[in-house]
């Protein structure tokens, strides 16, 4: 017999892409709830230092769409 988290998992499974996107936001958000304030405070300034380096120059921006190509060359068969 499936322990609850297997079940759930495949009726996750199951979802169309929408629903498992909307899950999965879900999911996160609720995860994030208990969240570590020193956490969240060095996230912010990772986020800061980030922004500053492109707006420097120091870095290239990369599209979401040419991050989604090479994540779906790396995944796919």
């Amino acid at each position: 017999m499936p322990t609850a988290l297997e079940q759930v998992t495949k009726d996750a499974m199951d979802l169309p892409p929408r629903q498992k996107l909307a899950l999965a936001e879900f999911l996160m958000e609720s995860a994030d709830a208990g969240a570590d304030p020193e956490a969240e405070a060095a996230w912010d300034s990772e986020i800061r230092d980030r922004i500053r380096a492109i707006d420097a120059g120091r870095v290239t921006e990369v599209s979401y769409e040419a991050v989604m190509h090479a994540a779906e060359q790396r995944l796919m068969p």
